[in-house]
Formats: C-alpha cells, structure tokens, sequence
C-alpha cells in the first residue's frame, strides 16, 4: 500500500477517487481551450463535420498521453515531472490556418509542420534550458504576472459568451450574443461559488471549489434550456484514433519554419510556467529539468502531428489552479491525463462536456489567470525593490509593453508581418523585456554548475 504522506508536495499520493475528482477539475479548467482549437482550425478550413469530430476525439486523446509524459516522465530525458498539463495551443492556431488553406498542402502540410517543429523543439530544447540563469524571480515574477494579464481578455470573452466579432455571410460582424445578460449573470454566479465554497469548505473539499463552481453554472444552464446537447445522440460509444487519417504528411519548408517560430515563443512561455510551479513546489529547476520539460513540447507534436492533431505546450489556466487549491502532486494532473484519454476514446462523454456553455468556464476562468497573475506577484515579493530600485523599472517597462497588443489589437498591423507576429504576443515582448532589461540593469546572471543526474532526482536505477 502507497505511504499517502510525503514533505515533497509534488511525490504526494491521494486515493483513487480522490485523484479522479482533482484530476477531473483539471480537465474542466481547460477542456474549453483545449475542445476551441481543433473547432476554430476545422471550421476555418471548411472540413466536414465527421473531420472536425475526429479532431477533437484526437485532441483530447493526444492531451492526456503527452500530459501523462510530462507529469510522470518518459525515460531520462522527457517529461519534467511536475503536475504540469499538457494542451493544445491557441497560439499556432493563425501558422495552422495559413498552411491549411494552402491548395497544395492541406491538412496533409499542417500535420507536416506541426511534426517538423516538434523535431526542431526537440533539438532546441537543450539550448533553451541554458537560459534557465536568465530567469531570477524579478524575471519569472514578471512573466506570470504578463501571461494571468494578458490571458484575462480570454476569460472575460468566455463569460461573455464568446468572441464580440464572429463571421457573418460578408465577413466579421458583432455577436449578437456578447454580453448576454443571462451569460454574465451565470458567469457571476460560478465566480461567487468558487469563493463561496473556499472560504466555507475545509480540507480536500475546498480543492474542489472550482469543479463544483463549475457544475453549479452548468446546472443553471440546463434548467434554462440553454445547454444544446445535439450530436450525443449520433456519436458512437467507442472513438479509436487512426494514425495519419489525412494521408502521408507533406513537409513543407515554410510552414515548419512558421510553426517553428511559434515553439519559439512557446518555449519562452512554458519556461516561465516551469519556473513558477518550481516555486509554489519550493524546487529550484534545475537546467536538466528545464530542457526535460521543454523536450516533452516536441514529443508532444510529433505525437500530436501523428494522431492528426497539432501543438502541446503547458496550459497556464491549470497552473492558476495549482495556486488555487494547493494540490501539488503530479499524480493528480497524470489522473487528469487519464481522464483526457477516456474523453478522446468516448465521443458521448466528449459530446456532453463540449455542451458545457462558455460562459460557466468563464466563471472559473476569471479566477484561474487572476491566480496566474497572483503568482507572479507571489515571487515577486522576493525581490527586493528597496536596495535596488531598478528592480522597478524592470517589472514596470515589462507589463507596460506587454500590455500595448492586449489594450490595443491593431496597433502593429501595418508593420512587416514578421514583426507584427512578434509584437503581438504579450507574453513574447513582455519575456524579452524583462529578460534584458535585467542584464541591463542587474548584469549578466553567472553560469551555474552542471548539477548531476543524481541531484536532479532521477532514480538509481535509471543510472545504472
């Protein structure tokens, strides 16, 4: 029997059903995100729905194995073993619809790109854990800070029912929908039960404030006739995911080389993520560790490209919940990668959680990237501001930089297009800022000592 006690809040093990229901509120917190992308890039590139039904069932299932490889590890030299998920990114999305529309590529191309910058990531990955001195916590701090900022615009859409512009029969037209007072009144009522149910419940309960937050919202939905349930019916019980369902990949030189742009900025961002759970853990990642994790986002498309799917990378949204709850163990988000693969094999069960209207996630959504943000200042109160006021600056510029494409979505578009999609990341300009601006200011960091594998806690008998 597992000793369920452990100092090491990440080794930590808890029941089985108590894995499945803090492994569940991580599915919840970013099923929405992670069900859109696989719907905007289907819809975008006029596939049928069948298409668009195996790309969600593969989307989920790809989810859970690649985030069951990070939490747990695969071998020595992938998977960062922290309570880490693992999603689908928003951010490949415009690199994917572009290659898509391409006559001469197709989804053939798309899937042929997302493997090319996965093996790029996995050459990269080795390099970008070097950087890991470049990230002391007035850096780390800041970035967290830019990404719970800069992802609050995406929550707030989902409480407000959706996207304010959506595509009409003559182009983008306002959504009639947004804002919906129903939509913010059921929003509001997630939020406040979240709250409610923390400050009341004591011990596990309490952990599971979002879940029942979650289902409260979902509950209203259903009895105001507001949660469409069409395509259970028609979905089949059992979904087995078929390799390279498009036809043999094509590998085309400049959409591997725009989506390996985009895992550029991915890195960045995962590296910040990594980081920030290290801190809530109380571990210092070590450069090992660091290229481990980034590693898995490689394995993870060429995964993902194999089972006709796209680009992994951590979610922020789950490591908001982390600070939330205070639930640490990686077991618990490998029970969540389980309960992924379950939703990808069973399009029923995928169809119902799909039904859950965006604006219930909202609700918790509005708490997940706040807690983001509370991170970031969470490690930024280590920083002293006091003897070295430059530290300031540093955050200061940073957020106010990151900030300008949140606040203002056109302002880069008549630039070259190469350097409106730099610009237009947040998080990407916010990262660079506060990196080089502490060398600015605070000196290049000193190289720390390669660290063995035996400190980084690998198992003797992966040593062997």
């Amino acid at each position: 029997m597992p000793n369920l006690e452990t100092t090491d809040p990440v080794e930590k093990k808890y029941p089985i059903p108590s894995l499945f229901a803090l492994g569940l509120q991580h599915v919840l917190v970013m099923y929405a995100g992670a069900v859109a992308v696989p719907l905007i890039v289907g819809s975008a590139l006029h596939l049928p729905k069948d298409q668009i039904a195996m790309l969600v069932s593969a989307d989920l299932f790809c989810c859970g194995i690649v985030t069951l490889i990070q939490a747990l590890g695969f071998g020595r030299h992938v998977g960062i073993r922290l309570p880490i998920m693992m999603g689908i990114s928003f951010t490949a999305v415009p690199s994917i619809i572009a290659t898509g529309n391409n006559p001469d590529l197709g989804m053939p191309g798309v899937i042929g790109a997302v493997i090319g910058s996965g093996v790029f990531t996995i050459i990269a990955a080795p390099f970008f854990g070097r950087w890991v001195r470049f990230f002391p916590p007035v850096v780390t701090g800041t970035v967290m800070l830019v990404i719970g900022l800069s992802l609050m615009r995406v929550g707030v859409n989902w409480a407000a029912g959706g996207q304010p512009m959506i595509r009409g029969p003559e182009g983008m037209i306002p959504n009639p929908a947004y804002g919906a007072p129903f939509a913010l009144a059921v929003a509001a009522v997630v939020l406040l039960s979240i709250l409610l149910l923390t400050r009341v419940l004591k011990g596990f309960l309490s952990n599971l404030a979002v879940l029942m937050g979650i289902g409260i919202g979902f509950a209203i939905a259903i009895a105001f006739g507001k949660v469409d349930f069409h395509g259970v019916a028609d979905a089949g019980w059992v979904r087995i995911i078929h390799p390279l369902a498009f036809g043999w990949p094509v590998f085309e030189f400049w959409s591997i080389l725009s989506l390996c742009a985009v895992m550029t900025v991915m890195m960045i961002e995962s590296t910040g993520q990594f980081l920030a759970v290290g801190d809530m853990a109380g571990r210092k990642i070590t450069q090992a560790e660091l290229t481990r994790g980034l590693r898995t986002d490689g394995v993870g498309n060429i995964i993902g490209g194999l089972l006709n799917t796209f680009t992994y990378t951590t979610y922020a949204q789950n490591v908001g919940l982390l600070q939330i709850t205070g639930v640490l163990s990686r077991f618990v988000v490998a029970a969540g990668g389980v309960i992924l693969i379950l939703l990808g094999s069973l399009p029923k069960v995928a169809f119902i959680s799909a039904s859950i209207p965006s604006y219930v996630v909202g609700g918790a959504a509005i708490v997940m990237f706040g807690m983001v943000s509370a991170t970031g200042v969470k490690i930024l109160a280590k920083v002293d501001f006091v003897a070295n006021r430059r530290n300031l600056y540093i955050v200061a510029v940073s957020v106010g930089l990151a900030m300008v494409p949140v606040v203002a979505d056109n302002i880069f578009a008549q630039l070259p297009a190469a350097v409106e999609k730099f610009l237009h990341s947040g998080v990407l300009v916010g990262t660079f800022a506060a990196a080089l601006l502490n060398i600015l200011f605070n000196g290049v960091p000193a190289k720390e000592p390669e660290v063995s594998e035996l400190q980084n806690h690998t198992p003797a008998a992966d040593l062997a």
